[in-house]
Parts: structure tokens; C-alpha cells; sequence
């Protein structure tokens, strides 16, 4: 394997993987990063083609490293080997673990998800979780690790604020990222998609009457959360086919975003399974 060792903080790659933090270098460059051990196998167990593997032996952590750098490069990244400095200018992690990846963002139509729910839902009903205007990339991250957990069909992230390539989704969701099928996109044109295909739509809000455990959560279903500050848009709110609420027994009239997300989608998954 032919590797490129890097030691100068001025390098031209290390300045741009610090450039790729933010959102606009990396739409521009059409990529994003994967930090860490975990991440990146995931990426690789997911056939995600990753370009460039930069490495730092005196951060690693166990003794794996090198097999999963033999496996970044047989799927053809390109590898960079740098100096503890070097690695410590580009790591986002305050204590890295040597392993930094540079992959292609991907962008899913609504048209693909009809062919997505087909192949995972195994002839089962559709469960869709759909997020609206999330703020904060550690609580979207977190969402991605319970749609994944409870065993969602896809995410659809509606009129994002934060976007889905952000180091700290990647970092939050600890690499599900690459096992959830993600889509982008505005929120009327997902909600006709939905109307379209019969798929219930149920909105948490402390406003409603119905608890979440009372509703029917077994059929055709998308969950629908809304931001942390503003909650769900009028837009969700009022077209809606259920609006539930999760009982709140103190002073706090709400929950976290991540939290509510994960309590709502496992009632559906408990009644889910119990049929």
C-alpha cells in the first residue's frame, strides 16, 4: 500500500479537513468526515466508498487499527499517515483515537424511498420516523441511533437546520448514519408522499388529548417530531392524522427532542410487536 506521510500543520490536506468542519466547504467539495475506529467500520460494513484514510498510530487505542486500514484501502482510500500534531490539527474528538476518514455525500429522493421500504420492510407496515427542523447535530445524531435501534424503515429529516453530514451527527449517531436509509427534504412534499401511500402521520405535542400509549401505532406509521425550540410547524400540527402527547407529571411541559423521540418510537415498536 502506498501511503503519504504528512507532518507539517501548513500542509494543503490538513488545511482542508480542518475547512471541512463547516457546512459550506463541505457541500462545495461534496464530502464529509468520519471520525473514529467505530465510525469507520461501520462506513466499511456498509460498502460506503471512503476516499481518503488519515492515520495516526501514536493515537490508536487498541490493536485493530491496522486491519480496518488494510480494509479502507482494499475498497480504494487513499491513505495518509500523520504525525501526532498533524493528526491532533484535524481531529474534532478532544481525545482522538487516530482514525479520520473523507467520504462522498449522498442525496436520496423521495422516488428511491418507495424502493427502500420495499427491500427492508420485508412485507411488513411502513415505520418512518420524519424530523423537522432539528437544531442541535448531537440531538439528530441521537435520533438516528434510536430510529436505528428501534428498527425504523427509513428517517426523513424535513426543512433541516443542521445538516446530516455535520462531524457531530456522524459522531452522535455512532456511524448508524450509514445503516438508517436517511432523506432530506421539504416538508409538503413529504407529507403528500405520505397521503399518497396511506401512512398515518402521528405528531407529539403537549397540546394534544390523546397519550401516546392510547394511540394505534401498528399499522402504516410516521412519527413526527418537531425542533427543539419551536416544536412542530403549524404546517405538521394541523395536518396531521393523530396528535398525541406524552403525560408530564412535573413543572417541565416538554422533553427533549432525542428523548420524546426514543419514548415515542418504542411504544410503537412494543405494540408493533405485540401483534
Amino acid at each position: 500500500m502506498e501511503v503519504e506521510h504528512i507532518s507539517s500543520l501548513q500542509n494543503p490536506r490538513i488545511k482542508q479537513l480542518v475547512k471541512l468542519r463547516d457546512r459550506r466547504p463541505r457541500d462545495e467539495a461534496g464530502v464529509f468526515l468520519v471520525e473514529g475506529y467505530r465510525e469507520i467500520r461501520r462506513a466499511l460494513e456498509k460498502k460506503v466508498r471512503l476516499t481518503e484514510l488519515y492515520y495516526s498510530p501514536e493515537w490508536f487505542l487498541g490493536e485493530n487499527e491496522q486491519k480496518l486500514i488494510d480494509q479502507a484501502a482494499a475498497s480504494g482510500a487513499s491513505l495518509y499517515e500523520l504525525t501526532k500534531d498533524a493528526f491532533a490539527k484535524v481531529a474534532y474528538r478532544e481525545r482522538p483515537d487516530g482514525l479520520l476518514a473523507v467520504a462522498p455525500q449522498w442525496k436520496r429522493t423521495l422516488e428511491q424511498l418507495d424502493s427502500v421500504l420495499a427491500e427492508r420492510s420485508a412485507g411488513q407496515p411502513p415505520f418512518i420516523l420524519v424530523v423537522e427542523a432539528i437544531e442541535k447535530p448531537g440531538n439528530l445524531g441521537t435520533i438516528l441511533r434510536s430510529a436505528d435501534a428501534a428498527g425504523c424503515h427509513a428517517l426523513i429529516v424535513c426543512d433541516p437546520v443542521t445538516d446530516l453530514f455535520n462531524p457531530n451527527v456522524v459522531r452522535a449517531s455512532t456511524g448508524v448514519l450509514f445503516s438508517v436509509p436517511c432523506f432530506v427534504a421539504e416538508s409538503v412534499p413529504v407529507k403528500q408522499w405520505l397521503n399518497e401511500r396511506k401512512i398515518k402521520t402521528v405528531a407529539t405535542t403537549p397540546s394534544a388529548e390523546a397519550l401516546y400509549c392510547d394511540a394505534d401505532l401498528t399499522g402504516p406509521l410516521a412519527i413526527v417530531m418537531g425542533s427543539e425550540q419551536y416544536g412542530l410547524s403549524d404546517f405538521w400540527m394541523k395536518g396531521a392524522d393523530l396528535p398525541v402527547r406524552i403525560p408530564m407529571a412535573g413543572q417541565a411541559d416538554s422533553l427533549n427532542v432525542a428523548m420524546a423521540t426514543i419514548i415515542t418510537l418504542f411504544e410503537a415498536v412494543r405494540q408493533r410487536g405485540a401483534k
